[in-house]
């Protein structure tokens, strides 16, 4: 073990070593997006330095969230030299330089120099497109290599890439199988599978079904090549050229490490740009096992209703770079715009990293006719549309398309108004492990009724405010006013209950817990006015304002200076994160007192430590999503507090996890036995963008 950490930090120092300084912009993220679009197709670039080489596109793999590596390679020839511009394949050592790295919320953007002679600018593009389903349910991205030369002379120059068969399973025994094609259009692809498909199944949270595909336009001086690795990559070494052919023999993915491989002649480069677009994807006809109104059923992969096969899919997505290029930069504009106008370049170097790690998590799934937005609970345990992992997500989807949040929502009503859970509280999660939405027939989920049954409510507001969907309400009164009964029961007083931080323990009357469910019972109040239910209104308000005079006396420590909430009733001497106070501004419900607002911006700043303030008494760490749920209704010197100690640890940690939202709150280290990452709980990254600033209106609300 101590050989294996010597070796990642020599690989470090040795990477750094080779590379003048690159610049990073907005900063260095502990994990760089590369090709993240849903829980399967999530290859990122590590850079902290636990793990990671700082940052440096050459001499180092990609890998997929769970830190397994996903061998893609970029090498170039300049006038008869290979340098390597991505991976690190072995025997080779000179790397192209990188100069600077850029991200923005659907691109990251390196630039190298080879030889010193030409540049590389390599461009990987995640699209998100949350109004424009036809094209968000591609599971594809793109990457765009242009070639220039910096010193104003022509150089001979071919670019080469290939992916290894390591993206068809996490299972390096696996046996992958492989062929090439062209489309009627012209795109060449490489396809390569998991031999044995094992349909919903995953092996270290890889898909063990599905084809893969790895393709580029075929143009003039293209040459394509599959076998070893070492045996491909020598050859493009040799003289820039591939042979065309294919390895006819089917192996496991360590057996001789079979690649898939292009390489361009580009001929004479000078000052004009010449450039290559390629594009990795991966395409599964069935996508969820989904225990519904009918039953238990398979849901397609959405795409699969706007295209007939995956070739199809592959061609449109690649002849689309334009169009799906422009409407990544408007949504990257906007999220830069809005982030900087709330609250400056820290707030936008959390929002812009935070988009694509939250949208990644999730699947369209269905049909045109009737579709869902599955969400997996990456890293934490891999549940299928953990509501409570939803909620924390849920402003990114708010902010981009309500509907989004709908789409998670219906599968959940769906599930439990047929009958499929035995509990008077809401389900937390809708299976056991992505992507099997099996339910919970037995009633054997994780127990968190209060903190469900108000996650649900205070999000079916929300949707319903930002929508004017009032027929939603209408559709689901009943369970709606099921679960607002269990509110009234055990709102005020939890009693033993785990909340969504379970990792920290359960603890009873959480102060809080009781918080959410008291707002999730004004917000019913709400939803019972606008369908017409005065009587069901008049009755949730009352009990919610009469809980909250009581919540008062019970959860805050009045004679503190400043005054501040507790752990929970009677435990004077702890505190935490009151996130959950956020609902009641997002909701416009006015339903706590100021008060408590002024007193709690007041208090963090008191018990902040280097990178943010703890979660609570219990322990040392922090969660950042609750984090920010905080700064969106404190004063601004408290807002700015946290978001700038959050902006400081993204900058400095060593961590090389993709966006953790769990760190010691002193020293950034993520903690000893909870290892958090990639997770779309960082979505609430987003949650400032929902509420009114100076300078900023949010989506405007129809009800």
């Amino acid at each position: 073990m101590f050989l294996f950490f010597l070796a990642i930090l020599i690989n470090f120092f040795l990477t750094i070593a080779a590379q003048s300084a690159s610049k990073f912009t907005p900063t260095r993220p502990p994990s760089l997006p590369l090709a993240v679009k849903n829980p399967y197709l999530s290859a990122w670039f590590p850079a902290g330095s636990n793990g990671g080489n700082g940052g440096y596109l050459p001499g180092q793999w990609p890998s997929f969230w769970t830190g397994q590596t996903l061998g893609w390679t970029g090498l170039v020839r300049v006038d008869g030299n290979t340098f390597v511009w991505m991976g690190a394949p072995d025997g080779y050592n000179d790397l192209a330089n990188q100069t600077s790295y850029e991200y923005t919320s659907t691109r990251s953007i390196f630039t190298l120099t080879a030889d010193d002679k030409i540049q590389l600018k390599v461009t990987f593009l995640s699209p998100i497109t949350p109004n424009d389903y036809k094209r968000q349910s591609l599971i594809f991205s793109y990457m765009d290599v242009e070639v220039s030369s910096l010193d104003n002379s022509e150089h001979d120059v071919q670019i080469y890439t290939d992916i290894s068969a390591e993206w068809v399973s996490g299972d390096p025994t696996a046996v992958a199988e492989w062929g090439f094609g062209t489309t009627s259009d012209g795109v060449n692809y490489h396809k390569v599978w998991k031999q044995d498909q094992q349909v919903f199944n995953e092996h270290n949270d890889q898909s063990q079904w599905g084809n893969w595909y790895y393709s580029t336009k075929a143009v003039e001086g293209l040459t394509h090549k599959s076998g070893a690795d070492s045996e491909v990559r020598d050859a493009f070494d040799s003289d820039g050229r591939l042979d065309n052919a294919e390895d006819p023999e089917f192996r496991p993915i360590n057996t001789g490490w079979p690649v898939f491989g292009y390489a361009l002649a580009m001929g004479s480069v000078g000052s004009d740009v010449k450039s290559q677009l390629f594009t990795i994807g991966l395409c599964q006809d069935d996508a969820i096992q989904f225990l519904g109104a009918d039953g238990l059923v398979i849901l397609p992969s959405l795409w699969r209703d706007y295209f007939g096969d995956d070739i199809s899919a592959l061609s449109f997505f690649y002849n689309d770079y334009k169009e799906s290029s422009e409407l990544s930069t408007e949504l990257d504009d906007k999220i830069s715009k809005d982030s900087k106008t709330i609250a400056g370049d820290d707030y936008a170097v959390l929002t812009t990293l935070a988009a694509r790690q939250a949208f990644g998590a999730t699947q369209l799934v269905g049909t045109e006719k009737k579709h869902y937005l599955f969400l997996k609970e990456i890293s934490s345990n891999g549940n299928t549309q953990t509501i409570d992992v939803i909620y924390p997500a849920s402003p990114i989807f708010f902010y981009t398309n309500p509907e989004l949040v709908k789409l998670m929502l219906d599968p959940h009503f769906e599930n439990q108004e047929s009958g499929h859970y035995p509990k008077k509280s809401a389900i937390h999660d809708l299976g056991t492990h992505y992507p099997n939405a099996t339910g919970h027939l037995d009633g054997a989920d994780e127990p968190m009724p209060l903190e469900e049954c108000g996650n649900n409510v205070i999000m079916m507001l929300a949707y319903v405010q930002l929508s004017g969907d009032s027929d939603y309400i209408k559709e689901h009164y009943p369970i709606l006013k099921q679960w607002a009964q269990y509110l009234v029961d055990d709102s005020l007083y939890p009693a033993l209950q785990l909340s969504t931080d379970d990792f920290a323990g359960n603890l009873p009357n959480q102060t809080n817990l009781a918080l959410k469910g008291i707002i999730g019972l004004e917000a019913m109040s709400q939803l019972s006015r606008i369908v017409g239910e005065t009587d069901d209104a008049e009755n949730y308000t009352a009990v919610a304002h009469d809980y909250i005079t009581k919540w008062v006396d019970l959860g805050m420590n009045k004679n503190a200076t400043p005054p501040h909430a507790i752990l929970n009733y009677g435990n004077e001497d702890t505190h935490g994160l009151l996130y959950n106070l956020y609902n009641d501004r997002l909701l416009n419900l006015t339903l706590v007192p100021q008060e408590i607002y002024d007193s709690q911006s007041a208090f963090y700043p008191t018990i902040s430590e280097n990178y943010g303030v703890p979660l609570d008494t219990r322990h040392g760490y922090t969660k950042s999503d609750w984090e920010v749920f905080c700064a969106a209704i404190a004063s601004q010197e408290t807002r700015d507090m946290f978001i700038g100690k959050l902006a400081k640890w993204v900058r400095e940690t060593t961590s090389s996890h993709a966006f953790s939202d769990l760190y010691e709150a002193d020293d950034g280290k993520q903690p000893d036995g909870i290892d958090f990452k990639a997770r779309p709980v960082m979505g609430g990254m987003f949650a400032l963008l929902l509420l009114d600033w100076e300078g900023y209106s949010p989506r405007q609300k129809l009800l």
